[in-house]
């Protein structure tokens, strides 16, 4: 199991508001995690390096390999709790932070079993055996109106509301987290990533680009990718590799 991100500020933003952060515990288990700011002023890439620094910190500290399935969720969602109290203090007491949030998106994998955790509009997906499945369901207004049928995906894509969410991390005292759990297949990838990927590339790309590429090379291409896209926004990727080394040439 392998796992590596990466993070580009893009081609029209002045700072980097997207935070990611990865690494393996002891018994082989691996985590990865994504946020993307949001806030005037500092307050974005505040609000998204303060949630990350402080769950990897809690993940690395609190993490038992002991724990069973239950006691992996609890210690994510328990990360979380703590990401949102910090940030949403911050908000409350240095007025030019207010309103700052965050989305979160990650997962911490054991022995093949993926807990997937999200807030927000930062995706997560799984790819296998040539299919992209997206395992997250977005938290925003624009992904309400789709479940409703107001709007047509196409629609969905160029809508005026597309970067407004419904959920965030530092906003309130307290945050709704949505949890699930996979199995992990052979020769399979977790893909974690902000909006500024999916905004600009296609799932079709997304997943051809899987199908081809692995490591850091597969980083660089969705990065890429996104850049051609138009790079309108801060684009993160974070990955968790289940082996098969594709080709990178």
């Amino acid at each position: 199991m392998k796992t590596l991100c990466k993070s580009d500020i893009g081609l029209v933003r002045a700072t980097n508001q997207d935070a990611c952060q990865c690494g393996a515990f002891s018994d082989g288990a691996v985590w990865a995690l994504v946020c993307d700011g949001m806030g005037g002023a500092n307050g974005g890439n505040i609000a998204s390096r303060v949630a990350i620094t402080e769950m990897q910190n809690q993940l690395q500290e609190r993490y038992n390999p002991a724990e069973d399935e239950k006691g992996i969720q609890n210690l994510l969602l328990s990360c979380i709790y703590g990401a949102n109290e910090k940030v949403f203090h911050m908000a409350q007491t240095q007025p030019e932070l207010s309103g700052m949030g965050t989305t979160v998106v990650g997962a911490v994998v054991r022995q093949n079993r993926a807990c997937v955790v999200h807030v927000g509009d930062s995706r997560a997906y799984a790819f296998s055996n040539g299919q992209l499945q997206r395992l997250t369901n977005d938290h925003s207004v624009v992904q309400e109106l789709l479940d409703r049928g107001d709007i047509t995906e196409e629609e969905a894509r160029n809508h005026p509301h597309k970067n407004v969410i419904t959920r965030a991390v530092g906003v309130q005292n307290m945050v709704d987290v949505d949890v699930r759990f996979l199995d992990m297949q052979p020769d399979s990838t977790l893909l974690f990533c902000t909006d500024g990927l999916t905004n600009f590339v296609r799932e079709e790309e997304i997943a051809d680009c899987l199908s081809q590429y692995s490591g850091e090379t597969l980083l660089d291409l969705l990065i890429e990718k996104a850049l051609a896209g138009g790079g309108g926004d801060n684009v993160t990727v974070a990955l968790i590799e289940n082996g098969g080394e594709r080709s990178n040439g």
